[in-house]
Formats: C-alpha cells, structure tokens, sequence
C-alpha cells in the first residue's frame, strides 16, 4: 500500500500562484487565437467582397451600355406608332424604367439591411473570451 500513497517533494512547487499563472497563460493563448481566427475571417469576407464587387461593377456597366440601346429602341418602336410624338415615347419609356429601377433599390437596400457581413460565430467566441477573462482578472 505504500505505492500508492503521493509522496510530496518539498522541491515541487504546488502552490496556488503557478495553477493561476497557468490558467491565465492559457486564456491569453486562447484570446490570441481566437483574434487570429477573427482576422482570417474577416480578410476572407473582405476579399470575397472585393471579388463580388468587382463583378458587379463590371456587370453593372455593361448592363447600363445595353441597357441604354434597348431603351432607344423602344422609344424608336413606340414612335413608329402614328400619332405619338417622340418626346412622348421617350417620357413613356423613362417612367416606366425609372418606376421598375426604384422599386430594385427598395428591395436591394431592404436586402443589404437584412444580412451581416461578419463573421457572427468568431466574433461571439471572442466577446465570450473578452468576457470571461475581464471577470477573472
């Protein structure tokens, strides 16, 4: 039974300050972490962004350029009818694209409003650190 009794070692340090030098130490570590996590994230959003905006500035052009030539060939068309002047035909094909355009940001801004952009579940584990360590301290 004697080898399984603990010797102490009067050589060892057991005291309290070592075990919380330790737990501090390691929930620096941890905050260190998860901040590197949040940054990668983030970045990773941020280029993903870029990339999606470029595309649609790109796209957006074109569409405009096209756009533009379709529109004057409706009011052509529409001018072809007896009796409509020009002015009238173009006045007709603005409203009619001005209402629809509107109506695309209402529901684009109403969108964007709706979704967030970072990173919720690094940025929760981060607060919940930042939290726990400000308590403990």
């Amino acid at each position: 039974m004697a080898d399984l009794q603990t010797t102490h070692d009067p050589g060892t340090n057991n005291g309290v300050a070592p075990l919380l030098t330790g737990i501090v130490n390691d929930v620096q570590d941890l905050l260190k972490q998860n901040l590197a996590l949040f940054k990668v994230e983030v970045r990773e959003d941020v280029r993903k962004t870029k990339e999606a905006v470029a595309a649609l500035g790109v796209g957006a052009a074109l569409a405009a350029v096209g756009g533009l030539h379709l529109t004057l060939t409706i009011v052509f068309l529409l001018a072809l009818i007896p009796g409509i002047p020009l002015w009238v035909c173009f006045g007709i094909v603005g409203v009619v694209f001005t209402g629809v355009g509107l109506a695309l940001l209402v529901r684009g801004k109403n969108k964007l409003a709706s979704f967030n952009p970072l990173p919720d579940e690094s940025a929760e584990a981060l607060k919940e650190n930042v939290q726990c360590l400000t308590k403990n301290i």
